[in-house]
């Protein structure tokens, strides 16, 4: 095997990012205060063309230097918003029709790969402070929780971790399940 080369992948450009058929998802942001995070974040969200990502409250937005060491340039090609709070990024979903999903450890959770989407549906995933998670207001104003299984003794996965396997997740059941 030959690792390939970056030139050989075909990578899309930033304007035919923008132009091409999203993944009907947008990753919210409530109150994540890493810069690294929020970066990789946005890194993640452009490998599977999502919609958009929505900044809320402390969250820092581009431009800015540190999310750019792990975006590496996806805070260009990937839509993004700021709130001042989520709970109205939450309510502007909701009126474009988004079923909203609070990533939280909650009663009545569903595990994240027992999770039922429609093809012809639009979804939201909320991912919370990197201490505190996602806030209690915003989980209660959201359609319901996911939670990603864990088996060990910590009881929770840094954020940007959480977001690439919630994406994929939508991504492989969106994309490559329905074919």
């Amino acid at each position: 095997m030959r690792k390939l080369k970056t030139i050989e992948m075909h990578r899309m450009t930033v304007d035919e990012f923008r132009n091409a058929e999203k993944l009907p998802l947008t990753v919210v942001l409530d109150d994540v205060r890493s810069l690294h995070n929020v970066g990789s974040v946005f890194r993640s969200c452009d490998a599977f063309r999502i919609e958009a990502i929505y900044l809320c409250g402390i969250t820092a937005t581009p431009p800015n230097a540190e999310i750019h060491k792990t975006a590496l340039g996806a805070e260009d090609s990937v839509a993004w918003k700021y709130f001042k709070t989520t709970a109205e990024a939450v309510a502007e979903l909701h009126s474009t029709g988004h079923m909203v999903f609070a990533v939280e450890q909650c009663e009545g959770s569903t595990k994240l790969h027992e999770m039922d989407v429609d093809g012809n549906g639009r979804y939201a995933v909320i991912l919370g402070n990197e201490v505190k998670g996602v806030h209690q207001e915003v989980v209660d104003m959201s359609d319901g929780c996911l939670e990603i299984p864990q088996f060990g003794t910590k009881h929770s996965l840094n954020v940007s971790v959480t977001a690439g396997m919630v994406v994929w997740e939508f991504a492989r059941k969106l994309l490559l399940d329905a074919r």
